[in-house]
């Protein structure tokens, strides 16, 4: 069968066993003298083959003795045929794999076994005689990682499996998604051998420090790490990854270890955790914790020499052990306490200054360590000094947010494991509904619930009446309505305000006819816009219209209808008593507090109330108008969407300041017409039928709250008692009694 190959096509060929055991311990590939010119590529003698899906094969045709192997045909050892799950006979894809730029390998892990298992069998290899035998044997080949090759060495059969490999530039080059390179004689290799099998490998002391982590595999469940597997794998990347490698490999990779890190993010993600698990898994020294204010001293540079004495081990050590120093890790917790922007603090002693000179000076000062790891941890990322967290000092900023759904099923799981395997969990209990109940829960508040539903279990096998009474701890079931019952206990702090949305809507949603339905529904649209917009992260609408016409009400049901995680009301009465200053960082808060969520929505209820509007004059604060015209047109962080719904009933002057034009949309919400009053009588139910249509006529024009009152008071009738028979159906108002509170509350609409 004749082989025709084209370049960039794959073409299948027969698979057969290799010719003789000597070729079979080289390796390569095997092909007819025909395939392998037509694989070639011209002005080269070397030749690869992607074979099967994943393998990169150097391919050869066989001398004699051992020419032979037909056209169409390709010689496997076996160890290449049960990598490939192929058998002789097979037909496997063979594609001519052409070598990238920049291929060659600078680190390749080795793991080494018997080709044979032998009991009770200890045998010790010398690194760097074995390094030198592969590199004679192997030089030129391509390895891929998982790749499984067997070689002889001192008489006995070996495989060695590819557990790493990693190009010179650093760049990590990728065929497909299979990391590998090209094996040359400057490729640093470092050996492992399987546990258990009995080898030992000797001499390899620039590989000790492959041995900064206790252990090969983090499985982040058991360390506690819920939802944060993202965040470590990009710590790992950037803090360890080059840690790993001996300083000679890393030098020729021409990087320089990272020296610092700061985990940022909302209260209660896990950052200390994470920082302190971090500490747990490595090697060497002990970490040192540190909480920020601790380091502060009222004696005069005493501070600074609190934060030199947490440097001196590792100076001593990188002076007397150089490159070989182990890693000293410090852990500062709350370190926007100490390392504030220079000069934003004034208490007239300059302490805070010192302190970020003197971390500055001994993280990459002129006689910079290269042993030492900052972590920093800080709610206030923003407060810090930003000398402190460019490349070289702070360098790797990874934000510990909020976890998503599948994070707050892990971190449920992980509280939740021992109340399982001792069976005090009931089988109702659902924690993946519980994951999806929990939209902008923290760890911390996950923890808190189901300490939370444990209290609810707990209560129900205490007797309030004989404290003293035996607990039966075998009846002891936490259930699902134990866990429904912390939800209502225990909300999310950047979660929805839906009491004070409820507030909004005292007398619930009622139907005020098509011009309020209509707005309701494009308002409505906005919101299905900001769920699903990848181009529009923010959006902006304001409701205008007389005082009382339902605007809030309006707001507020569309806040509650959303089921957006984080809705949040910013009104002048939550801000009595606050200067101008602290109203404007209260709203900026809110907006900071909103990026934090993948989907958020802000009410600004009564602008002009929050701008302080006085007609006379008129006056306003020009701060909050100005941090309101900012906060309405800054776009959101990438991946997270905003919508911000806007109240007044005082357009006119929001448009003499230009606070209209940063809104997307405005609709007016008007007054009640008589048939739009006629519908919400019909809803409330508190009228004869016939007497409904006198009733509405005569509050044509009304605003919905007016309406609203109007109808309360007249419920109470004239000698009071009333109100609970007419909303229960029992009886109704009285049309005349209407009237007369009519009189009193809007004599003009008599």
């Amino acid at each position: 069968m004749a082989f025709n190959h084209r370049i960039g096509s794959g073409s299948s060929m027969i698979v057969v066993n290799t010719p003789s055991q000597d070729l079979a311990l080289t390796n390569f590939a095997f092909c007819s003298t025909n395939d392998f010119r037509s694989l070639s590529t011209r002005g080269t003698g070397l030749v690869f083959a992607i074979v099967g899906d994943s393998v990169v094969l150097s391919l050869r045709y066989p001398f004699l003795p051992h020419d032979g192997i037909p056209d169409g045909h390709i010689a496997l050892n076996a160890l290449q045929r049960r990598q490939s799950k192929v058998s002789s006979g097979d037909q496997i894809s063979v594609t001519r794999f052409s070598l990238p730029e920049n291929f060659k390998l600078a680190v390749l892990t080795l793991e080494l076994d018997f080709a044979k298992a032998k009991a009770n069998k200890n045998e010790q290899l010398d690194a760097v005689l074995l390094a030198q035998q592969l590199r004679r044997r192997f030089v030129d080949q391509v390895m891929t990682i998982g790749q499984r090759v067997t070689f002889e060495y001192c008489g006995v059969i070996y495989i060695f499996t590819v557990n790493q490999a990693l190009v010179e530039d650093g760049g990590g080059k990728k065929s497909g998604t299979l990391e590998r390179g090209i094996f040359s004689e400057e490729t640093y290799i470092i050996f492992e051998a399987t546990p258990n099998s009995g080898i030992k490998v000797v001499n390899q002391r620039e590989a000790a420090s492959t041995k900064i982590f206790k252990q090969k595999e983090f499985n982040l469940q058991k360390l506690g790490i819920g939802g944060l597997s993202d965040e470590f794998t990009d710590i790992f990347r950037r803090a360890f990854a080059s840690r790993v490698f001996p300083a000679h490999v890393t030098s020729k990779l021409g990087i320089k270890h990272v020296k610092g890190m700061l985990l940022y993010g909302p209260p209660g993600t896990g950052k200390t955790l994470m920082a302190r698990q971090i500490g747990k898994l490595l090697n060497g020294k002990e970490p040192k914790i540190v909480n920020g204010p601790e380091v502060l001293s009222k004696f005069v540079g005493e501070t600074e020499k609190n934060v030199r004495d947490l440097f001196a081990d590792a100076e001593n050590d990188q002076r007397t052990k150089g490159d070989q120093s182990e890693l000293h890790v410090i852990i500062f917790d709350e370190i926007d306490a100490i390392c504030k922007s220079r000069g934003s603090t004034r208490d007239g002693t300059g302490v805070h200054d010192s302190i970020v000179n003197q971390l500055l000076t001994k993280i990459d000062g002129v006689e910079s360590l290269n042993n030492v790891l900052l972590i920093g941890m800080t709610n206030r990322k923003d407060l810090l000094d930003e000398a402190l967290l460019r490349p070289g000092r702070l360098e790797v900023h990874v934000e510990i947010n909020l976890p998503d759904e599948n994070g707050r099923l892990q971190i449920l799981q992980i509280h939740t494991n021992k109340m399982k395997e001792n069976s005090f969990l009931a089988a109702d209990v659902n924690l993946q509904e519980l994951a999806a109940r929990t939209k902008n829960y923290s760890g911390a508040e996950l923890e808190g619930v189901v300490k939370s539903a444990v209290s609810f279990a707990l209560n129900r096998q205490i007797s309030m009446d004989d404290l003293t009474k035996t607990l039966d701890e075998e009846s002891i079931k936490v259930t699902m309505d134990d866990f429904l019952l912390a939800l209502r206990e225990i909300t999310p702090a950047f979660g929805a305000s839906t009491d004070d949305l409820e507030r909004c809507r005292l007398n619930g949603i009622v139907d005020c006819g098509k011009r309020h339905r209509h707005i309701y529904e494009r308002a409505m649209l906005l919101v299905e816009q900001v769920r699903g917009s990848k181009g529009s992260p923010l959006l902006t609408c304001l409701l205008e219209g007389p005082a009382g016409s339902g605007k809030s009400s309006m707001a507020g049901t569309i806040g509650i209808q959303s089921d957006f995680p984080y809705v949040k009301i910013i009104s002048a009465e939550s801000m009595i008593g606050l200067s101008e200053s602290s109203k404007a960082s209260r709203i900026v808060k809110v907006f900071e507090d909103a990026y934090k969520s993948q989907l958020s929505i802000i009410i600004l209820d009564d602008i002009e109330r929050l701008l302080e509007y006085v007609p006379i004059g008129p006056r306003f604060s020009n701060l909050i108008s100005q941090t309101l015209m900012v906060l309405l047109k800054r776009i959101p962080p990438k991946g997270k969407n905003l919508l911000v719904l806007g109240t007044t009933s005082e357009l006119g002057f929001l448009e003499s300041l230009g606070v209209c034009d940063a809104f997307s949309v405005v609709y007016n919400v008007p007054v009640l017409k008589a048939e739009d009053a006629r519908k919400v009588l019909h809803g409330l139910n508190v009228f004869n039928e016939d007497d409904i249509d006198a009733a509405a006529e005569a509050v044509n024009d009304m605003p919905l709250k007016k309406l609203y009152m109007l109808v309360e008071m007249a419920a109470q009738g004239e000698n009071g008692g009333r109100s609970e028979d007419i909303y229960a159906g029992r009886s109704k108002i009285d049309l005349n009694h209407f009237f007369d509170c009519l009189g009193d509350v809007a004599p003009s609409y008599r």
